[in-house]
């Protein structure tokens, strides 16, 4: 009847108009700016992809975390170079650089896509960086220990101390230690301790010495009141894991070898280590370990600092490829290329 057919009708209009307007809904909306997330929401940042061409040295590692580690989001550092075309960073290692050749970077063309950023990344001194003088015009950024680096990522740093158990030092029972795997007889390190171990006794462990308690540096280090912090090679910044694990992270005073004095006080309190050059021969040095041995007051000074910071060592190399996202994240678009990596390194 004319009724029913009304009625059958009148859904089917119903269905229709509700289906237009919907579909005329959507379409407004994806030309609708993206709406504000409100007062006190920040917007997730955007993914940065972070390709790792060669992994240092050749190990394999699982890639970290940035959130979890480091409370950098939206970064995922890959192997995968699959992934080469998306990544907005590529990081090149340098000692594995030198050992596979130039050929087996990225060929082209392109060479590689207009914002993405080639980073050096190396943390070995520059008398152990070979081949630098090939690597003019190649690299938009550098990742290393010196300050002046586009990364700065440090072997090692203070952070103030927060709420937690106050400093304690380990009962000391043995006066110097050092512990040596690359001898040369030709390194300043190895010359001075020569000279130093004729007025005051240096226990020596590694290869050309005893064996680490339970293979543990910071169990064997902890019952000695100072540490020999050598540095294989003096450069700007060149400070190592041999002050902020091997003596800072142990509750030993460090005797450093390395930059001077000025240097190291950039990244330490003047009053937690003893320089070399503080003392015009070993000899005198000897003299001042011996009366600080004697001294306990005077020897405890050199702990003053911990009551306010504590130590963190940089956990290579999960830090490092975080800081690549972090440093992706907050630069401007504008590109460089660095002509003088070779003669700013050696500066």
């Amino acid at each position: 009847s004319a009724k029913e057919s009304v009625a059958i009708k009148r859904p089917f209009y119903i269905n229709c108009t509700l289906l237009c307007t919907a579909l005329t809904l959507y379409t407004c909306l994806q030309e609708l700016p993206p709406l504000d997330v409100g007062p006190g929401r920040t917007r997730p940042p955007p993914e940065v992809t972070v390709l790792l061409w060669w992994e240092p040295f050749g190990h394999r590692r699982h890639m970290a975390d940035c959130q979890l580690r480091f409370n950098i989001s939206g970064c995922r550092p890959s192997t995968n170079r699959s992934r080469y075309w998306e990544a907005q960073a590529v990081i090149f290692h340098h000692r594995d650089l030198v050992l596979h050749g130039l050929g087996q970077l990225p060929a082209g063309p392109p060479q590689r896509p207009p914002a993405q950023r080639w980073v050096w990344m190396n943390f070995e001194s520059p008398s152990h960086s070979p081949g630098l003088r090939d690597l003019a015009g190649i690299f938009n950024w550098t990742m290393s220990y010196r300050v002046d680096s586009d990364i700065f990522v440090p072997y090692g740093y203070l952070r103030a101390r927060q709420a937690s158990p106050r400093f304690s030092l380990p009962r000391k029972t043995k006066l110097v230690a050092w512990v040596i795997s690359n001898w040369n007889e030709a390194h300043a390190r190895v010359r001075y301790y020569h000279q130093l171990r004729k007025y005051v006794p240096i226990d020596v462990y590694g290869a050309q010495g005893l064996a680490l308690e339970e293979d543990s540096m910071v169990r064997t280090i902890s019952q000695y009141k100072f540490y020999l912090a050598f540095e294989n090679s003096q450069h700007t910044d060149y400070i190592t894991e041999k002050l902020w694990r091997n003596a800072f992270k142990s509750s030993a005073v460090p005797i450093v070898l390395g930059p001077p004095r000025s240097n190291y006080e950039l990244f330490i309190p003047p009053n937690s280590f003893i320089h070399i050059d503080d003392f015009p021969s070993p000899r005198k040095l000897a003299i001042y370990l011996k009366f600080l041995d004697q001294n306990k007051p005077l020897y405890r000074r050199y702990f003053a600092w911990r009551d306010k910071y504590n130590v963190h060592m940089t956990s290579f190399w999960d830090e490092q490829y975080c800081k690549v996202c972090e440093a992706v994240r907050t630069a401007g678009d504008q590109l460089k290329i660095i002509q003088n990596l070779a003669s700013w390194f050696e500066s």
